[in-house]
């Protein structure tokens, strides 16, 4: 038996290279069942949609983890649904709290930024009362599955673009590139880029009839608000992000145009291949990229940013150095994580290597057997188990579908083996109800890109 901050909990697999792990969806789900007093969270976005969260908090007697459950409650809800505006209803001093770590001289100032950044908009946390806590009012909506007529399907990877002409839903030509946009400022590079990728496809068909995006990052009106391809570009040259690909698009014609998050595409695809819904996709690469479609293969409209979203408690947790936060998932589901457990496996990786090439390095090893190397992957597998009981709290999941080059090799039938045991013995009613499983055939031969060709509606 655990305990952390007073509340007891039982974890009995821990990952085998990270003793000190405190996950906080076992920890919310004992914290929760002596949680008597009422409280309310409901976080407000774009064009009047709100998301409502019904909870409790425990007695004053555990003011301390009452405190750091609202905040990282928040903080999830920030994360994987976005928003501007955060309502809370039945604690009006924990709300003033967490106002102040959220405001631009908090400790969440990056939160604060980003939703500036996102919604353009500052970022409010208000304490309110029963009467002006606001209803939920969410709107699913259909995502690609649109597959007649001659199309291109962008896939705008961090280090490589994938492109394919697709008629009447079969590819006919594809092809990937190696490209730089996150190390390059001119946006001009990365507009030619994209429409050298765009004539390349419509060179491979009679005519285009639509385009359809899949790239990392936010995404409002096909105007990329947030994302890491265009890390490096000057706040000032902003207004020329924010209409690259609708420019690009103008270059092949007046055609329909859907650009959406890379992760949103790939649980589509999943849906396409399949015909099942509610799947949660993560790709476990140079961070944790996420999707979620919903059963009847819709999009809830939620940013699904689970990179920043907490998943670990422990004080000693590892800090993110792009958002300052300590325990969020792009440490335990992406390339970092292989990095940051290596030294308590044993493995020395030379500090020259790029993060890419050090994953290989530790793949390369786990392939030929290397007892540490191993450990790893079936660390990871842990992390995965135990925080799928968090993520079951927010989304309806019947398929989680694993995917990125952190799974590549041995190491993403480790992390699917491990993650499905510790579910059996630990949590038996996920192991139960969702699937974890890589890609099948089916979905490969779907593909991404293919998959975002058919975004657009003729």
């Amino acid at each position: 038996m655990s305990n952390y901050l007073g509340i007891e909990y039982s974890v009995e697999n821990m990952p085998v290279l990270d003793g000190d792990y405190v996950p906080f969806g076992v920890w919310m789900r004992e914290y929760l069942k002596g949680a008597t007093h009422p409280v309310k969270v409901a976080v407000e976005r774009e064009d009047g949609l709100i998301s409502v969260r019904e909870s409790a908090i425990r007695g004053g007697e555990f003011a301390e983890a009452n405190l750091r459950y609202v905040e990282r409650l928040i903080k999830f809800s920030l994360w994987s649904i976005g928003g501007f505006k955060v309502y809370v209803c039945g604690c009006d001093d924990i709300a003033e709290k967490i106002a102040a770590m959220y405001s631009p001289q908090g400790e969440r100032a990056f939160d604060h930024g980003f939703v500036d950044d996102l919604y353009e908009k500052d970022l409010e946390v208000v304490a309110v009362s029963e009467a002006d806590f606001p209803a939920a009012n969410e709107a699913p909506k259909a995502i690609g599955g649109h597959t007649e007529g001659c199309r291109i399907g962008f896939d705008a990877g961090g280090s490589d673009r994938k492109v394919s002409a697709v008629i009447d839903g079969e590819s006919v030509y594809s092809e990937e590139v190696v490209w730089f946009p996150k190390v390059t400022e001119d946006p001009t590079y990365h507009f030619n880029e994209i429409v050298t990728a765009f004539k390349t496809a419509a060179s491979k068909m009679p005519r285009v009839d639509a385009i359809g995006v899949s790239s990392a990052g936010d995404y409002v009106n096909n105007q990329p608000m947030v994302a890491s391809l265009f890390i490096k570009v000057p706040r000032e040259r902003r207004e020329e992000v924010k209409s690259i690909y609708t420019r690009a698009a103008a270059e092949i014609g007046d055609v329909p145009l859907v650009v959406a998050n890379d992760g949103d595409v790939t649980a589509l695809a999943g849906f396409m291949s399949t015909g099942k819904g509610n799947i949660l996709g993560i790709a476990m690469g140079t961070s944790e990229a996420v999707g979620y479609v919903n059963a009847e293969g819709n999009v809830l409209g939620w940013i699904n940013e689970l990179a920043f979203a907490p998943v670990d408690l422990a004080p000693t947790a590892m800090q993110d150095e792009w958002s300052g936060d300590f325990g969020v998932g792009c440490k335990y589901f992406s390339q970092d994580c292989v990095i940051k457990l290596a030294p308590a496996a044993g493995i020395e990786l030379d500090p020259e290597l790029s993060p890419a090439e050090k994953l290989k390095v530790v793949q390369g090893l786990a392939n030929e057997g290397h007892a540490g190397a191993l450990d790893i992957f079936r660390s990871v597998g842990v992390y995965l188990a135990h925080t799928l009981v968090l993520y079951s709290a927010f989304y309806e999941i019947d398929t989680l579908l694993i995917l990125g080059r952190v799974t590549s090799g041995v190491g993403g039938d480790l992390i699917i083996s491990e993650c499905n045991r510790v579910l059996g013995e630990e949590h038996p009613e996920l192991a139960a109800k969702v699937n974890v499983t890589l890609p099948d055939e089916m979905m490969r031969r779907v593909g991404q890109s293919v998959a975002a060709a058919s975004l657009p509606e003729l």
